[in-house]
């Protein structure tokens, strides 16, 4: 008996690792066991020689099962793992944020300019020139009164450079007019030869801002032309006149003409006008 419980002990403690605690609580409950049957027997020294034999051995196992223990704390427990759960699910549609459409602030956002009037006529005060070459102060001194501007035809020719030759261009009265009014808003159109398709375009165009924003016009003429009425004007030498409206969306001009008192206005086309300018200019 005494050899086979040494043939247990070397068969555990050759065991792994983790059957060591079991096959030393098996041994113990073995020797136990022994002891039960020797005290039945006659040897009690045999009895007593393996009640120590078992007692010797018991610190030894005490000793290998707390190394075992601590081995088996020392190796880190390891549960058996769940199935990574996917970071989206296979079915999921990505989400896109929707664009959002910015809104025009109504406040900083520039309004179009209103569309002028079919029609407009300023309100001006008339007055014929007082000499044969005083036609360009008496036109300056007309279209400043649309402006609320009194000056007379004298401090006008002054500051125009008007002699008994006349006036000399346009560029002279855009000069004065700029001089009179705030802004420097008036500029010089000049006609070289025949005017264009272009130019007379440009011409309606010039008249209807102008007289839109409370400007007269002031047009150097040559030659002949032909009002609405069929009335017929002429000044070989040139001549200077007022452009104080418009009708017909700027087709059709309105003249304020210092030349004759007795038809101090009258109405005419925008081409007609244009080719009246021929080789002249115009100031708005």
């Amino acid at each position: 008996m005494k050899h086979t419980l040494k043939r247990q002990l070397r068969r555990l403690a050759t065991e792994r690792r983790y059957q060591i605690v079991a096959g030393s609580a098996a041994a113990l409950v073995l020797a136990s066991g022994t002891g039960a049957l020797l005290a039945h027997g006659d040897d009690a020294p045999v009895r007593r020689q393996n009640t120590a034999a078992v007692a010797d051995l018991a610190p030894q196992l005490g000793d290998v099962a707390a190394g075992t223990q601590a081995r088996i704390a020392a190796v880190p427990s390891v549960s058996p793992s769940a199935p990574a759960s996917p970071s989206a699910s296979p079915s999921a549609k990505p989400t896109s944020a929707r664009p959002t459409t910015a809104k025009p602030d109504p406040d900083t956002t520039r309004k179009a300019a209103p569309k002028p009037p079919s029609k407009k006529v300023l309100d001006y005060t008339y007055e014929a020139q007082t000499t044969y070459y005083n036609c360009g102060p008496a036109a300056v001194r007309n279209a400043l009164s649309a402006a609320g501007i009194e000056r007379t035809q004298d401090e006008l020719a002054v500051a125009l450079g008007t002699t008994e030759m006349g006036t000399n261009s346009a560029e002279d009265t855009t000069r004065v007019l700029n001089q009179q009014v705030k802004g420097n808003p008036y500029r010089t159109r000049m006609i070289e030869g025949s005017p264009s398709a272009a130019q007379t375009d440009r011409l309606r165009a010039d008249v209807v801002a102008a007289v839109s924003k409370g400007r007269a016009v002031v047009a150097n003429v040559a030659g002949d032309a032909t009002d609405t009425d069929g009335g017929w004007h002429s000044f070989p030498g040139g001549h200077y006149i007022a452009v104080v409206g418009y009708s017909d969306d700027g087709r059709t001009v309105r003249i304020a003409d210092s030349a004759d008192p007795s038809l101090p206005a009258y109405w005419i086309s925008t081409v007609e006008l244009a080719n009246w300018m021929a080789t002249r200019g115009y100031s708005a």
